[in-house]
């Protein structure tokens, strides 16, 4: 069993004892100190919070438990149910809420789930925020309701559809392109809110031809929910055979976008960001923002426009900072994280939906013809395991110091920019490992990239 504190929320394995799995005391003593954060951070003493939640297994017993612990603590809960990532935050900001906390582990297997906690403005809690409620949580400051202050459970149903309708507001999604195009698609929901979101999105955006896989909301997920090729065999043999025009795969939270090509072949969730940015830049001016370990195409893209690209350190809370910071009109990670402001400050798969049939129906050009059209660039993945008694920030400074003749950048770890290529040294937080991430020209490239540093170390 795992449990996993840290200052994003609290994510675990179902079952257990106490402190060893994410047991009911755990989730009850969790978000009720979010909500004692809550009360001292806004200087209130009721509110409200919103809660929805990914269709895991687990979903409806962590639903019933935080609901109850967000009363006991005097606060209203707004329930939206069965509800994506973006669609809570979403709500937070439309409901006028004092925050917003999501019951989902994300990509992680179907025995994982986790709180995940939103700020009023619907946008992930900072560093410094975090660590005061697990403060809170560790020192078990909270103060209960009496009986005749409780909070109320105020259930409302379909936001989604609500979600929609703002997307459907936006300049850049052209609803009226997109019918004409008369598109073929075909969706993987793996099962989750996304088998719910993203059809229903379809349907609005005037895509009659929708071919459904995994569209069934039961939590029960028929393969590894993290959209990455390994994981994606099934739809893309699905495209091969059916000739869809575009295939659009979601993690069981819906923040993340992977996109399949119509010949089978990925698109590479790397590039789903690039894409939607060139669409976003070919139409309004301004910066970009992705996170350090991002492919380089996205800076590329950015200067072709006459903007600026600007890098981040890993984790949404960190993208948004910057792109606030920057100006930023499009951001996200290279995980297929969305970021558009205009909607809201989140990673958000559907507007990223709705903007790559725009663009696509609007240019004429295939997601080959515009994958082609891009910078191509491979990133190389590794990990070197450390012994405990390494001093791991020395290794770091150390590798800083040896390659300072090129650009390096400090702000997360150790990232250094060769004219081939990049790569970005991080260290876990939880084990005694260094994440290596290499970006070249091709895989081979890539590789080299990263042994020569990888053997350096």
């Amino acid at each position: 069993m795992t449990l996993i504190k840290s200052i994003s929320g609290i994510r675990g394995t179902i079952g257990g004892e106490h402190g060893d799995g994410l047991s009911p005391i755990d989730v009850t003593l969790f978000t009720s100190a979010y909500v004692q954060f809550i009360k001292e951070s806004q200087n209130i003493s009721k509110g409200k919070i919103v809660v929805g939640r990914d269709a895991r297994i687990s979903g409806p017993m962590m639903q019933n438990l935080v609901v109850g612990a967000v009363m006991s603590m005097g606060f209203d809960v707004i329930d939206i149910d069965l509800a994506t990532t973006p669609t809570v935050e979403i709500a937070v900001t439309s409901e006028k809420a004092n925050g917003g906390l999501i019951l989902t582990a994300s990509h992680n297997p179907k025995q994982w789930n986790a709180l995940k906690l939103l700020n009023e403005k619907g946008e992930f809690l900072n560093g410094a925020e975090g660590e005061r409620v697990m403060k809170i949580a560790d020192h078990t400051e909270m103060i209960f309701a009496e009986v005749d202050d409780l909070g109320q459970h105020i259930k409302i149903e379909d936001y989604t559809k609500k979600h929609i309708e703002q997307i459907l507001t936006l300049d850049l999604v052209d609803v009226e392109a997109i019918k004409k195009a008369n598109f073929s698609v075909a969706v993987d929901g793996v099962n989750s809110v996304g088998a719910i979101a993203i059809p229903e999105l379809l349907k609005a955006l005037g895509v009659k031809d929708i071919l459904e896989l995994y569209c069934e909301p039961t939590g029960k997920f028929p393969h590894n929910p993290e959209p990455i090729p390994e994981n994606l065999t099934e739809i893309s043999a699905l495209m091969e055979q059916e000739k869809c025009n575009i295939g659009f795969v979601v993690d069981p939270d819906v923040d993340r976008l992977a996109i399949v090509n119509s010949d089978g072949t990925m698109f590479g969730e790397e590039y789903t960001i690039v894409a939607i940015a060139d669409y976003v830049l070919q139409n309004t001016k301004g910066n970009t923002v992705s996170n350090m370990s991002s492919s380089r195409a996205l800076r590329d893209i950015t200067q072709k426009y006459g903007a600026d690209y600007f890098a981040s350190a890993v984790g949404e809370v960190n993208v948004v900072a910057q792109m606030k910071a920057k100006n930023a009109i499009i951001g996200g990670e290279g995980n297929g994280g969305v970021i558009l402001p205009e909607l809201h400050y989140g990673r958000d798969a559907l507007v990223g939906v709705a903007l790559m049939l725009s663009y696509m129906a609007k240019s004429g050009k295939s997601t080959l013809d515009l994958k082609a059209s891009y910078p191509q660039y491979v990133i190389s993945k590794n990990k070197i395991q450390l012994t405990p008694e390494i001093n791991v920030d020395a290794v770091l400074k150390k590798i800083a110091k040896k390659y300072s003749d090129f650009p390096v950048s400090t702000i997360d770890g150790v990232k250094i920019d060769f004219e081939e290529g990049w790569v970005h040294l991080r260290k876990s937080n939880t084990e005694p490992i260094i994440r290596i991430y290499s970006e070249s020209t091709s895989e081979l490239e890539a590789n080299k990239l990263a042994k020569k540093i990888m053997d350096e170390i």
